[in-house]
């Protein structure tokens, strides 16, 4: 079993009763903040910190009977003992978030969240009802506010969906543009289907542009930075000669935005097509804007 999962079990070992399912995120999210290295990250959603990936691991161990969800309560259903299992560090951690939050009410509980990591409740819906206005005004300092025109590119190789999302967030970008051939994902929650729903859930528009990509096939013997050259030389030579009127629209579409990010899987922008992409757009006499890489 995945370490991250034992603290959520260990967690829910401390209530009788379980724990629903706002609680829970927000249980987790406080050990989370209090970790050097956090098993869980979270994004601003509609009623504060949430993490995706917390969800779908619930949802994974309901389906192999290892939770149960009743009345969207959580429970663990053996009688294992989880808290065991853990580091003596996070034993720590997770003895102080229940001593101090274990027995606090759940409007309270995102209260206090919204209250000390209010960038975690920018796209709050419920922020004006629990707050005085006092309060929201830390809230909207915490909201992006840059609205130059940039062209942004991002890869998600090496992190989580949260951290992903956060670094879109937290850059003000509006709209996500897919430039894989082919939008699948063994990592959780970029596929095409996921990373759009996961987008929309946030304020993020998302939109799959696959005629700019590069087949997978044509990745499979890349061993050095020399390989990558020569792929993207023939890219720049093939396809992108091939693909004027996409980058148009995608040329377009950052001029409706103001905000937009090429999107692929590599963490290194040398050895991604989005880099070449992006300087070809940038090529376009209309371009007068700016080209960032995340």
């Amino acid at each position: 079993m995945f370490y991250r999962r034992k603290i959520v079990l260990a967690l829910l070992e401390k209530f009788e009763n379980g724990l629903e399912r706002t609680r829970l995120q927000k249980l987790v999210f406080l050990v989370s903040q209090r970790q050097k290295e956090p098993n869980y990250e979270f994004v601003p959603y509609k009623f504060g910190c949430y993490s995706y990936s917390l969800k779908a691991d619930i949802d994974a161990m309901i389906k192999r009977g290892i939770i149960n969800d009743i009345d969207n309560t959580y429970n663990p259903t053996d009688n294992k003992n989880y808290y065991n299992t853990l580091t003596s560090n996070d034993k720590l951690l997770l003895d102080e978030v229940f001593n101090t939050y274990g027995k606090m009410k759940t409007d309270l509980l995102i209260k206090h969240t919204y209250l000390n990591f209010p960038y975690h409740a920018i796209n709050s819906e419920i922020a004006t009802t629990l707050l005085p206005e006092k309060y929201l005004v830390r809230i909207d300092e915490n909201r992006p506010k840059n609205n130059d025109t940039v062209l942004f590119t991002i890869g998600y190789e090496g992190v989580s969906l949260e951290a992903y999302l956060n670094k879109l967030i937290q850059n003000n970008v509006k709209l996500l543009v897919d430039v894989r051939k082919n939008p699948l994902s063994m990592k959780f929650g970029f596929s095409k289907t996921l990373l759009k729903r996961y987008c929309g859930n946030l304020g993020i528009e998302y939109i799959h542009v696959p005629e700019v990509g590069i087949d997978s096939s044509k990745r499979q013997e890349l061993n050095n930075q020399n390989d990558y050259d020569m792929l993207f030389e023939k890219y720049k030579k093939t396809t992108l000669v091939e693909t004027n009127s996409y980058q148009e629209k995608i040329l377009e579409l950052l001029k409706k935005h103001n905000r937009i990010a090429l999107t692929c899987f590599e963490s290194d922008v040398c050895q991604c097509h989005r880099k070449p992409l992006a300087e070809a757009i940038a090529k376009f006499p209309i371009f007068d804007y700016k080209v960032k890489h995340l």
